[in-house]
């Protein structure tokens, strides 16, 4: 039975069929084809399923308008196989049992039509194989780079070359992933493709002329290829490349470098000027506020302890383009002024005006602080007070403007004479009485004690603590007779000497009242009632005493005149001793 797509020819004598050489019949249905990987094995079986009086089979290769070539040839009966010399497959061919041909090696010269012949005693049977050989092409790669590109010029950007193809293939130009499509002018692209003779490999080349626009600087360029493999159409990328795109400068820009966002007195300033172009310009001229020329410089320019007259408008232009930006700076500033200020001496009672006077750049706010505290108010001073001195401080501070404050001191002193009064505290449970001399005066008085009549200088003294200009100090004593007590007071302004008549005779009394605490006031009291008992009962001798005079005066004369002169000289006692207790108050 044959197989499937096989021709029968007419059966011809033995001796004829070898003279002829296998005259061949052309099969009548499709052919077979093999694609083999260039340098790989091709491999063809023999499709023709072999007879039982199989005498040989054999292999040829046809080529268009050239006689038959025969390559292989294995005997059914010896075993054996014989190669034919032909040159291209010398070394390279096999042939096995079952009649498959293999070649080694595959090249582009392969490429034909291959035919496997069976031959018996009557007949002989064909079966042809085309071979079809592929080569996979080489990355492509860009070459000739261009160095750099320019708006608005056409200029070659690269060549992309793939090498060693077969069969040729064709190649593609990218843009950022976007095919690139020839256009006059903007976009120009040749296609070269040339063989090796002795090889058959193609190599495509394709040159790219390209008119860049500015949005095309760190474009990503890159190439394919695309080719027929045995497995259809396949394509190879190649590596994206970055070009460098020139163009012209069309804005100019300048800013401060500052590490703050606002800008003070005694502040460093640095500009910086820009333009848009590729590459950027590097000189510019930098126009300052006063200066009637431009200042050639790079790309920066410094200005060092800024006073606020650097506020204003900054230019900065190209040097040989009419390009300009601006930008304004101003120059914050804060003074203040504190009169009066430093050390200020003043006479308690004077009237002191204070101005803390603020010139900014903006609203600022001002804080007055006395001795390490805060006050609520601005100073005023219509007459001084001891309490008023201290350590006045005006500060004030830009609140938006980091690091701008200002103070300023005034120190006030508040000087004054001594001042004194005297004040005493008797008591009934105790034998001695209490002296106080109360002063006042800056700088602080010295105080000393001294009796009158004899001079004699008291040092056993008690003083409270000195606060505002005040303090007291205080004595006790117990007099046997009536003495006169001195405090003197003196400071480096004046010497004031204050006197006070203290009675020997002991009962109580007080003349000071802001010393009472509720103790002393219970005691006061009890010491009222006694005093008021007293005076009553004095009340009662002299009605008594009135009564006697009057029964006396009945009875004789002579002895009213003797009781009369008793009497008065009574009353005189009683009016003395009364004098004597108002010279001591």
């Amino acid at each position: 039975m044959e197989p499937p797509g096989a021709a029968r020819a007419r059966p011809l004598p033995p001796l004829l069929l070898l003279l002829l050489g296998a005259v061949c019949l052309r099969p009548a249905r499709g052919l077979y084809t093999v694609n083999a990987t260039y340098g790989d094995t091709i491999i063809m079986p023999c499709r023709q399923e072999v007879p039982d009086d199989l005498m040989f089979g054999k292999w040829k290769y046809e080529m268009t308008n050239e006689s038959p070539v025969f390559i292989a040839f294995r005997s059914s009966t010896k075993k054996s196989v014989h190669y034919d010399d032909v040159p291209d497959y010398k070394g390279r061919l096999s042939l096995s049992e079952n009649y498959t041909l293999s070649i080694k090696n595959a090249r582009i010269s392969d490429e034909k039509r291959f035919v496997c012949m069976l031959v018996t005693e009557d007949n002989v049977f064909e079966e042809p194989t085309i071979v079809k050989v592929f080569k996979r092409p080489s990355q492509p790669e860009i070459l000739h780079q261009a160095n750099v590109l320019e708006t608005e010029k056409l200029k070659m950007l690269g060549e992309c070359v793939a090498r060693d193809s077969y069969p040729e293939g064709n190649i593609t130009w990218y843009k950022n992933g976007n095919v690139l499509h020839h256009d006059a002018g903007a976009v120009v692209i040749h296609l070269e493709n040339t063989v090796d003779r002795s090889t058959g490999l193609f190599t495509m080349t394709s040159s790219l002329q390209y008119k860049p626009k500015k949005a095309d600087d760190k474009a990503q360029f890159s190439c394919s290829v695309t080719y027929n493999g045995p497995s259809g159409s396949e394509t190879i990328q190649s590596e994206s490349l970055v070009f460098d795109v020139h163009y012209p400068t069309e804005k100019v820009t300048i800013q401060v470098l500052s590490q703050s966002s606002t800008i003070k007195e005694g502040d460093n300033i640095t500009l910086k000027c820009s333009g848009n172009g590729n590459p950027p310009p590097q000189e510019f001229l930098f126009y300052i506020p006063g200066e009637t020329e431009g200042i050639r410089s790079s790309d920066t320019y410094i200005m060092t302890d800024v006073r606020r007259n650097a506020t204003g408008e900054y230019k900065c232009s190209l040097t040989d383009k009419d390009l300009t930006g601006s930008t304004t700076i101003t120059v914050h500033y804060l003074d203040l002024q504190l009169i009066p200020s430093g050390e200020v001496t003043k006479q308690v009672g004077e009237a002191l005006p204070v101005s803390c006077t603020i010139s900014s750049s903006r609203n600022a706010t001002v804080l007055w602080i006395k001795d390490n505290t805060r006050m609520q108010t601005t100073p005023s001073f219509s007459s001084l007070q001891y309490q008023d001195a201290g350590n006045y401080i005006c500060e004030t501070t830009l609140q938006e403007v980091e690091g701008l404050k200002k103070r300023k001191t005034l120190l006030l002193t508040v000087e004054g004479k001594p001042q004194v009064k005297m004040t005493k505290k008797t008591y009934l449970n105790k034998a001695s009485k209490t002296i106080i001399c109360h002063v006042e005066g800056f700088p602080k008085p010295a105080v000393q004690w001294t009796i009158a009549s004899t001079g004699t200088v008291i040092n056993q003294t008690e003083e409270t603590k000195y606060v505002n200009g005040k303090f007291s100090s205080k004595i006790e004593i117990a007099p046997e007779e009536n003495v006169t007590v001195t405090c003197i007071a003196e400071n480096q302004l004046e010497r004031t000497v204050t006197s006070m008549n203290v009675s020997a005779i002991t009962f109580p009394e007080t003349d000071e009242a802001e010393d009472r605490n509720d103790d002393n006031t219970e005691k006061v009291n009890d010491q009222a009632k006694l005093i008021v008992g007293i005076v009553v009962g004095l009340l009662l001798v002299a009605l008594i005493a009135g009564i006697v005079y009057w029964l006396y005066m009945k009875k004789s004369k002579t002895a009213s005149k003797h009781v009369d002169k008793d009497l008065g000289n009574i009353e005189e006692n009683k009016k003395l001793e009364e004098n004597h207790h108002k010279s001591e108050a």
